[in-house]
């Protein structure tokens, strides 16, 4: 079994599940905080120059996990693996926020989508050009947005009117 320490704290306006955003957005302007511990700021060197960063964090107060469920964004259900559900059976997440700066083991970050108090276990930079070579796919969720593109050609609304 692997054993991990969290290295920080995350910090956000996000209380409650239903005050979070359902995906994450740096672009987003909720903001937030990574508190790093102090003992592990000389990490951070360096870590100033890039303007996106991948959070890895534990999804702390989810509970149980199911191998299929129905995303918000769609009415299948799709394999856990193929989602960005939290009730996974391995309770980690990971999301890209903006970073506006560093003040000593604290990041300033906008976009954030997990709860207040959220454990970080890692930080990593974003890079553009780290990403797979080649055409990307985005599976179903590319099939439901196109499909909303559609009804919005079409003029169909949200609620089916």
């Amino acid at each position: 079994m692997a054993e991990m320490q969290p290295i920080g704290v995350i910090r956000t306006p996000h209380v409650e599940r239903r005050d979070a955003p359902r995906q994450p957005s740096a672009e987003a302007d909720d903001t937030g905080r990574i508190e790093v511990e102090p003992a592990l700021s000389d990490g951070l060197r360096d870590l100033e120059g890039f303007s996106h960063i991948l959070l890895i964090f534990l999804l702390d107060r989810s509970e149980g996990y199911e191998l299929e469920v129905t995303p918000p964004l769609d009415d299948r259900s799709h394999g856990v693996f193929a989602t960005r559900s939290p009730r996974r059976p391995n309770p980690i997440g990971v999301s890209t926020v903006r970073l506006e700066g560093i003040e000593g083991n604290v990041l300033h970050v906008r976009g954030p989508d997990m709860l207040d108090g959220t454990p970080l276990l890692d930080i990593k930079p974003y890079h553009p050009n780290l990403a797979p070579a080649g055409p990307l796919r985005g599976g179903w969720i590319d099939e439901v947005r196109a499909g909303a593109d559609r009804a919005d050609r079409d003029g169909c609304c949200a609620d089916g009117a």
